[in-house]
């Protein structure tokens, strides 16, 4: 009786026996990197302005800044964007100046690129001449792009961003398009 039962639950079990050749091949994860640090960023490229009146509407943008990398998804930068010599008026020119403090998400995944999206904060500044007002207040900015990793600690980044200066007599939506480096230490 004994050996009928263990004949009968071994032969029960055969289907879901496997052998060593169907399993798949261990592979471990690869070792955790530090993505945590500090970087300096700078960013140049073309700028928008969404200005009724404007005679030239384009204009140049740079940007530098610092941040600091949390772990491989988040991160934050103070940066200093500055666009300028937009045309809009017959003799006027406006630039901007932004202070921002920026909060990003990156979905790192396993290429060498990273797409992330940001929103930041900041105040801004408006400089007129030739009729164009002076002006400043709160700043808002949003950004989406990739940045392509070039080596561990250097990354090339082209993105969009969305910036305005809120509460001016004359509003300055900007729309950019911008490639930069960051670099990690």
């Amino acid at each position: 009786k004994y050996l009928l039962s263990v004949l009968l639950v071994g032969a029960a079990l055969a289907p879901l026996q496997a052998k060593a050749g169907d399993a798949p091949a261990f592979a471990p994860q690869p070792a955790f990197e530090n993505n945590s640090g500090i970087y300096l960023r700078g960013d140049i490229g073309a700028s928008y302005l969404n200005w009724g009146s404007a005679t030239s509407p384009w204009a140049y943008v740079g940007n530098a800044g610092v941040g600091y990398q949390f772990d491989q998804n988040y991160r934050a930068d103070v940066t200093y964007d500055w666009s300028g010599n937009y045309g809009v008026a017959p003799a006027g020119n406006v630039s901007t100046n932004m202070l921002l403090a920026n909060f990003y998400y990156d979905w790192k995944n396993s290429s060498a690129l990273t797409p992330y999206v940001g929103v930041g904060a900041g105040y801004g500044w408006q400089w007129g001449n030739g009729g164009a007002v002076n002006d400043q207040g709160v700043a808002v900015g949003f950004a989406a792009g990739v940045s392509y990793e070039m080596s561990h600690n250097l990354s090339l980044d082209v993105g969009y961003r969305f910036h305005d200066i809120l509460g001016a007599a004359q509003s300055t939506p900007e729309h950019q398009v911008a490639a930069g480096l960051r670099v990690k230490f």
